[in-house]
């Protein structure tokens, strides 16, 4: 019996798959949930889910939609999305205290998602830089990804091209922008100009104005759990954008 030792790739295992911490929800689990409330009566036939990781929220979104596609840049991430759903089961081990690890299972049936999994598919692309292919969807949903794009700007542009009128864009972030993920002058908020502050929510709306109305905003926490005893806990904003 083999277990996963990629450090980086087992801690988002636990985080998206483990249970709730300090009373805190599950983030991918929550995040889609409420990407299927906002649904509605909307047709949900085909969503994608950019920023996977480690595929919870896309097997989550299949539990309602006919077809979800989960992209993310890491390759490491999409292969143990891969391994899931081929197996139904993924094993990986996680620091719990300086050498001391811990062996964790994920299976799929325990989840209830067996069945959901037949309906996702798990591609390596570039948020940025999507391919035509990608595209006629009912959703869309960016969790946790914007500020971690090198091209923020070129994403969201790109978004109209991809959604069906009617569809969503359903984003979340916590607007934690780095210039080790994106150049300063790529940033969609979090700066000033002319004196004046610039939100990242603000940002987007110069962006998605033309091709999309804000349904609504809010704020859905998560835990990030690095060892048995240190946890990151932060508050990401989601944004819903209705495509004109």
């Amino acid at each position: 019996m083999s277990y996963m030792q990629d450090e980086a790739v087992a801690q988002y295992c636990r985080f998206a798959w483990q249970e709730n911490r300090f009373g805190v929800p599950n983030f991918p689990e929550t995040c889609a949930k409420f990407a299927i409330e906002y649904m509605g009566d909307r047709p949900m036939r085909k969503a994608l889910d950019v920023g996977c990781a480690t595929g919870r929220s896309s097997f989550e979104l299949a539990r309602s939609f006919d077809e979800v596609t989960g992209i993310d840049f890491s390759t490491r991430f999409i292969m143990e999305a891969q391994r899931l759903k081929e197996s139904g089961v993924l094993r990986y081990a996680v620091p719990e205290e300086g050498e001391i690890v811990s062996y964790r299972e994920i299976r799929l049936n325990k989840f209830g998602l067996e069945h959901a999994s037949k309906k996702v598919n798990f591609w390596q692309a570039d948020a940025c830089n999507l391919k035509p292919i990608f595209s006629g969807y009912d959703l869309v949903l960016a969790a946790n990804l914007i500020d971690r794009l090198y091209d923020p700007r070129k994403f969201l542009e790109s978004m109209a091209s991809r959604i069906v009128p009617g569809g969503l864009l359903i984003v979340a972030s916590p607007y934690s922008w780095s210039e080790q993920f994106t150049p300063k002058e790529k940033w969609l908020g979090g700066f000033k100009r002319d004196g004046e502050n610039v939100t990242t929510l603000e940002g987007m709306k110069e962006i998605l104005a033309k091709d999309f109305r804000l349904v609504e905003t809010r704020d859905i926490e998560f835990v990030l759990q690095e060892t048995a005893r240190k946890h990151q806990h932060t508050v990401s904003e989601m944004s819903v954008w209705e495509r004109r």
